[in-house]
């Protein structure tokens, strides 16, 4: 029986080049000149640092152009609320990896609303959707490229 898997995952090593980047541009930009702003990367949590207020919003604007360069979506990443300690300020962009119970549900209810005979289950993180037809599996995955989720989504494992 024919089926694929939902799911949001953002690759690690595209992460990793992505942030590089981005430490690249703010050394060659001549606003940054002299400035204590930095990106560092621990697991799928990027700590964006910089002097003032304006400079983190400029440094997430920057980390956003290089996730596009990366082919990672923006959607993603969810940014914390910015904290100034000192003379630094900090904001924390925080990757979300996996699928959320409540979208998994969200997911399933959109698929058993269109009444088209295929079988969607949560497996921890993603979502199996099956069918008897290649077609139906393929309006279905049509109908959550066009929706507007909270997170990105892949489909994987397309089988026969």
């Amino acid at each position: 029986m024919p089926s694929f898997d939902v799911i949001s995952e953002v690759d690690k090593h595209q992460l990793t080049n992505a942030v590089d980047q981005a430490r690249r541009v703010i050394e060659t930009r001549f606003d940054f000149k002299g400035a204590d702003a930095s990106f560092q990367l621990d697991g799928l949590v990027v700590t964006m640092q910089a002097e003032a207020e304006f400079q983190v919003t400029q440094l997430g604007d920057i980390l956003i152009g290089t996730l596009h360069k990366c082919k990672i979506d923006p959607a993603a990443m969810e940014l914390g609320d910015m904290t100034q300690s000192g003379m630094t300020c900090r904001q924390l962009a925080t990757f979300k990896d996996g699928l959320e119970t409540d979208v998994c549900r969200k997911i399933c209810k959109l698929i058993k609303d269109t009444k088209m005979k295929v079988k969607s289950t949560i497996q921890d993180q993603q979502v199996r959707v099956e069918g008897k037809k290649r077609d139906d599996l393929q309006q279905i995955m049509a109908l959550l490229r066009g929706e507007e989720l909270d997170q990105p989504l892949q489909f994987k494992n397309f089988r026969d």
